[in-house]
């Protein structure tokens, strides 16, 4: 090689190094075209997102702190004292607590085994899965304040007028006068409103379950339950994990149904939390601070049982 030729070579390599080490010692800049056209897209959900969760979370932690009574500017910080009022002095609260968690046992369990079970039948049904499909999701599409009031009709007037006109006397009853048949009714609303939605979900789970795998375990002479326990409900345990997520939240936030209903009645027994910091925040007394202490306790309460709930049924997801 030429002596020419080799000093232009070891110039050209000598200039690829230093363009290489600029790239290297000079940080990379976030401000790229591509960068401010992801976040132009994320922006929108962000702001709604810090609008109506993160301030308003924060803010209700701040007003928890203090005796605000949801109109006057002014108010004073009275530490923790609202957290100890609620658990030490407030038994309307404790109660609300309480059946707060028997109504979330209750329709954790009972809405997830119907769902299941409705999905199981459907899925077997192949013609007729749109129809039953679309009919047990209906009742998603209607507004529940109005539903409650409509069954609050069939309750105290449908039944009775069954109940004369039939051998089953048992539906004439006090059903919002009782607190077990109050329990009972609200129970029996909540799934109507419910099931369909984990159905649909619990569905798309089956149809996603490999036909082959089902075959094969018939083949290796398993009836009909030993495939569903030993084959299908392994494969759906992430919608198994997604659908009690789902009606444990909606459980532990149930206000609407419960306040068209029974409005915690008879006599607060079927007070759930959120209608219990209502009533502190609207109905009368008006103390905004101490019902925010309540919201805060209330979620509190939601992020333990959630992150227990996901940690067992993740590791169940494993395992199976």
């Amino acid at each position: 090689m030429a002596l020419g030729d080799r000093i232009a070579l070891e110039n050209k390599i000598a200039s690829k190094n230093r363009m290489m080490k600029k790239r290297i010692l000079r940080p990379k800049s976030f401000i790229s075209k591509k960068n401010l056209s992801l976040l132009a897209f994320v922006a929108p959900a962000l702001i709604l997102y810090l609008i109506f969760l993160v301030i308003p979370l924060i803010s209700g932690f701040w007003y928890s702190l203090t005796n605000w009574n949801g109109l006057s500017r002014s108010y004073n910080f009275v530490g923790i004292s609202n957290f100890v009022e609620a658990f030490k002095d407030d038994k309307d609260f404790i109660a609300s607590i309480i059946f707060t968690f028997k109504y979330a046992v209750v329709i954790v369990v009972f809405q997830n085994v119907f769902a299941l079970a409705l999905a199981v039948m459907i899925d077997s049904k192949k013609k007729s899965t749109g129809f039953f499909r679309t009919i047990l999701f209906m009742p998603n599409m209607i507004s529940m304040v109005i539903a409650s009031f409509v069954w609050v009709f069939i309750f105290s007037k449908v039944f009775t007028q069954i109940a004369n006109v039939t051998p089953f006397k048992f539906l004439d009853q006090s059903w919002f006068g009782d607190p077990k048949l109050a329990f009972f009714a609200i129970v029996i609303v909540t799934l109507w409103a419910g099931v369909g939605y984990m159905m649909l979900i619990y569905l798309a789970a089956l149809q996603g379950v490999p036909q082959e795998l089902k075959e094969a375990a018939v083949i290796d002479g398993a009836n009909v339950v030993q495939t569903f326990f030993n084959v299908v409900l392994p494969m759906i345990m992430h919608s198994i994990t997604i659908c009690t997520f789902l009606t444990l939240a909606a459980a532990f936030k149930a206000f609407d149904i419960i306040f068209a209903l029974t409005a915690g009645g008879p006599i607060k027994t079927t007070e759930v939390m959120g209608l219990n910091i209502y009533n502190e925040a609207f109905m009368g007394n008006m103390r905004f601070g101490y019902a925010s202490a309540k919201s805060m306790i209330l979620f509190i309460i939601i992020l333990i049982v959630t992150l227990v709930q996901l940690g067992v049924l993740k590791k169940r997801e494993v395992e199976a």
